[in-house]
């Protein structure tokens, strides 16, 4: 993947993840911080925006709209089908998440309804439809090397190392 910013930086950081309501959705707390390559595509692009030009040890509040996190609900990407063609053996439960087809890029469905020999699935992300809050605390920033660049996301350290 080729990098299009003109001086992409490596980032390294902590967050606490909270829906619109103020819900905890995710957090690194207690476990490792996250590292990833500015436009890379790591993370969703709107974090990555709003964390450009972040300086190490910075704490932030990062507001992302979901049209620039998981991007909005898609009524089309809920359909009912045939309990018959689901990939699935046994009792199909709401909640439950596979993937549609064989192929790895098949999306991944969600059930969301079940009536007699009828499923309605969900292919949205989860978060879809859902703004996004962040609490950032940048651990560290450094500029990208040429090898990290050419592979197109972060080197273990100091970016001189190889991919694990």
């Amino acid at each position: 993947m080729k990098n299009s910013l003109p001086n992409p930086r490596v980032v390294t950081f902590h967050y606490t993840l909270r829906d619109s309501s103020g819900r905890v959705l995710d957090t690194s707390e207690g476990g490792e911080p996250i590292t990833y390559l500015e436009g890379g595509g790591q993370i969703i692009d709107g974090l990555d925006q709003r964390l450009r030009t972040a300086p190490g040890g910075a704490k932030q509040k990062v507001e992302v709209p979901a049209a620039e996190a998981y991007g909005e609900r898609d009524p089309s990407q809920v359909q009912k089908v045939k309990r018959s063609v689901l990939p699935v053996d046994g009792e199909v439960k709401i909640g439950e998440q596979f993937q549609a087809g064989s192929d790895r890029s098949a999306p991944v469905v969600t059930v969301v309804a079940v009536d007699g020999d009828m499923v309605t699935l969900d292919a949205n992300h989860p978060m879809a439809g859902v703004d996004l809050s962040f609490d950032v605390e940048i651990v560290s920033a450094r500029a990208a090397t040429p090898e990290e660049l050419k592979h197109g996301h972060a080197h273990p350290g100091d970016g001189t190392g190889h991919c694990q």
